[in-house]
């Protein structure tokens, strides 16, 4: 469909929707046709802002509900965000004079989306084409996905996520898992019967036929446009519009409801038996569904499992009419078998392989540790001590010097309290102390115990029973704190306990692993390796090796380049089990790449980059003072599973290099939205598969996994300030966040 944008004529046509334009009511109540909606508060810059860089993944903000009664209205909102996005950003067409003052004209304004759509044409021959809507129609696209999410994400599976680490964290979670499949959805285009299928699911909730018509003209224009079973979907592309996350959500509804029924059925049948002295695992099953990839657990039988898979693809291919590759959805064992989902491998392992009990060399290594621990802080205790004792010498002293000089103190308040409490709580910690040394208990109980006639027979039968008693009692305190206890008898003592505890600890951990299994989560290291030497970062014998397309870039932008790989692969792995592995290629082969690169720039030798930037990378600004941008290796070496957010994958950053090109023209706007900057630098986009002529769909020569930009964007130009230059290559922004209709043809 789209050859025939270059040739399409723009169709004006009004969009009115009634006075009830987004409904949740069973059934739809009539309305006048011609009703025109009541009128809005106009947006505000910060509002509209807001709505473009606001993703997907993040919950609502006290901002967003100003916003909430404009979504009852999709065509107000819509066309209040086309008004003030040309307001806002200077390189977009200057409206109309006199601008549009009705709600209907300005709806009227995005009644045809293929008018605001923009071809890319790629720089082959034999390349596909891409049409990128521009800033007004993203903009309304946002407003329609706020608009269904108000609707549908309350009604959403609690399975249904929208974050990565959110399903990752989750599945971690799952015990006692005995099987799992993964729905394997072959690459298919969403096409017209898909979308029918998905305009129904929203004319169920959605009482507005213009609204309903406009999403049908998004995917008739290819406004709209994505394939599920692909792996672009959720990674920051530019080729996936701000609609795809919401409809692929709403079109897996039913999928979803199944799910939540099978769940249903198979949890009354087995209910949880609640005895403490009984070992008892439930069947249960869990799913994940993150867009179009689903992945359900079982801790049942293999048939259960393969009833719930036929379920399931009963309703993809019948309900949704998708194509369901059966042979790749075959069930797996989790525990002798892997099994990849979200980029991440999972298997069900005992909980010993999750935490291993210390070994013997470990043991002794923390024995040693303590040891000097207590040490050192007895060093200082003592340290404390000697201050305290001469500062208290030189007051006593000089205390002294003046009363022999005749001189009398007088003081305002009293401070007997004081130094008696001072006193008895250093003469307690000097007892405390004392007894703690067993030859000083030894010695004085010899002493008060030896030679004493009160433990003679004849004695005690003359004496007082009181005082014999009062003898007994004190012979036996006497006993209990300062009878010392021979070498032996306290290493057999200590050995004892000690025995006992790790029997008891070994008891716990053979139960577990016998009664228990946890879900582990693993980097596939290869796939990562793969792509570090796809990418150029290593050599054929795995060693670093310098890119030299980023020459021609500033010192800063190449680390800044670096950094922002870096920087993403250690956010999206930091909750995987072996996140030790994706340190050391980070720390090692990114590192020493970059500085192969610095090196082959300034033609020095990689000892004399070291040594320039540090082996933190650092680099002076524009005002002189050192940045850090590469994560050090203290930092990397802290990096664990605290990372609440959900981060883009590193698929836009790997396979994207930025050229910077010598062009002394810098009257270019920037492209970023709502930045108005003008002294900004030329930047030429460099894809990895055009580089390297590789098409990405080949997985023997591709990474399995590994999204691509699309190739119409190779060798655009793109102008950009040096603020957002440097967070396009730190991986802060991506390229949703730039206006690619805007793109500078350089010769």
């Amino acid at each position: 469909m789209l050859p025939r944008l270059a040739h399409a004529r723009p169709r004006h046509r009004l969009i009115c929707p009634t006075s009830r334009a987004v409904s949740t009511a069973p059934a739809p109540a009539p309305a006048p046709p011609t009703t025109t909606p009541p009128a809005a508060p106009p947006l505000l810059a910060a509002d509209l802002e807001l709505l473009l860089r606001r993703g997907h993944y993040s919950a609502s903000t006290h901002r967003f509900h100003s916003l909430l009664p404009l979504l009852s209205h999709p065509s107000v909102l819509l066309s209040s965000a086309l008004h003030l996005s040309r307001r806002a950003h200077p390189s977009l067409p200057t409206p109309p004079q006199p601008p549009p003052t009705t709600v209907a004209a300005a709806a009227a304004a995005l009644s045809s989306p293929s008018s605001h759509l923009r071809l890319l044409l790629p720089s082959r021959l034999k390349g596909q084409a891409l049409a990128l809507p521009t800033l007004p129609l993203r903009l309304a696209m946002r407003c329609a996905a706020y608009a269904l999410d108000a609707v549908f994400a309350q009604r959403a599976a609690t399975f249904a996520y929208r974050g990565r680490h959110a399903a990752i964290r989750y599945l971690r979670s799952i015990p006692s898992a005995s099987w799992f499949f993964r729905v394997a959805i072959p690459r298919q285009r969403f096409g017209p019967r898909h979308v029918r299928h998905l305009l129904d699911a929203i004319s169920g909730k959605v009482d507005d036929p213009g609204f309903l018509e406009y999403l049908n003209e998004l995917f008739a224009s290819d406004a709209v446009a994505f394939e599920l079973g692909g792996c672009e979907l959720g990674r920051g592309l530019p080729q996936e519009s701000e609609l795809t996350a919401t409809l692929v959500n709403i079109f897996f509804d039913p999928v979803d409801r199944e799910l939540m029924a099978v769940r249903e059925e198979v949890h009354k049948k087995n209910p949880r038996m609640k005895h403490d002295s009984v070992l008892h695992t439930p069947v249960r099953v869990y799913a994940v569904r993150y867009l179009d990839d689903i992945l359900v657990v079982t801790s049942g039988s293999k048939m259960l499992t393969i009833e719930i898979r036929d379920r399931i693809i009963a309703v993809l291919e019948r309900d949704l009419e998708l194509k369901v590759d059966r042979l790749g959805s075959s069930v797996h064992s989790a525990v002798s078998e892997k099994i990849e989902f979200l980029g991440i491998e999972f298997q069900a392992v005992p909980p010993s392989v999750l935490h291993p009990p210390m070994s013997e060399k470990a043991k002794r290594a923390r024995k040693k540790y303590l040891k000097m621990k207590a040490e050192k802080a007895q060093e200082l205790k003592n340290a404390r001590e000697t201050r305290r004792k001469k500062l208290g010498l030189k007051i006593l002293n000089h205390l002294f010097k003046r009363v022999r000089w005749g001189e009398e103190f007088q003081f305002n308040f009293q401070i007997e309290n004081e130094v008696r409490q001072v006193f008895k709580d250093w003469a307690e910690e000097t007892v405390a102390e004392y007894f703690k040394s067993q030859e000083h208990c030894q010695y004085w109980h010899r002493l008060l115990t030896s030679g004493d006639f009160l433990s003679l027979t004849r004695v005690r039968d003359q004496l007082p029973p009181a005082l014999v008693d009062s003898y007994d009692k004190f012979q036996e305190t006497l006993d209990r704190f300062l009878m010392p206890k021979r070498g032996h008898d306290m290493a057999e003592e200590e050995e004892r306990l000690a025995e006992e505890e790790d029997e008891k600890e070994y008891e716990k951990r053979t139960v577990e692993d016998l009664t228990e299994l946890k879900m582990r989560a693993n980097v596939p290291i290869e796939l990562v390796r793969k792509a570090v030497k796809l990418a150029g970062f290593t050599n054929s014998m795995g060693r670093p090796r310098p890119i030299k397309l980023l020459l021609c870039l500033d010192d800063a932008d190449i680390i800044k380049w670096y950094a922002g790989v870096g920087r993403r692969w250690l956010d999206f792995f930091c909750c995987c089990r072996n996140f030790k592995m994706v340190k050391t290629v980070v720390s090692y082969h990114l590192r020493f790449s970059c500085f192969l690169t610095l090196a082959e720039k300034h033609e020095c030798t990689k000892r004399q980059a070291i040594s320039h930037f540090t082996k933190d990378l650092k680099v002076e600004n524009d005002d002189g003072v050192a940045e850090v941008h590469f994560p050090t290796e203290r930092e990397i070496k802290m990096m664990g599973d605290k990372n609440l957010s959900d981060p883009k994958p590193v698929d836009g950053a790997l396979t994207m290099i930025l050229v910077r090109l010598a062009v002394d023209d810098t009257s270019y706007p920037c492209l970023t939205h709502f930045c108005a900057k003008t002294d900004t630098v030329l930047y030429r986009i460099r894809l990895l598969q055009n580089r390297l002529n590789i098409d990405p769909l080949n997985e023997n020569k591709w990474v399995h996994g590994l999204s691509a930009i699309h190739e119409s964007l190779n060798k655009k130009c793109l102008p950009l300030c040096s603020m957002h230059a440097s967070d396009l290559l730190l991986g802060k922004i991506t390229l949703q966040d730039i206006d690619c209709t805007q793109f500078v043809d350089v010769e």
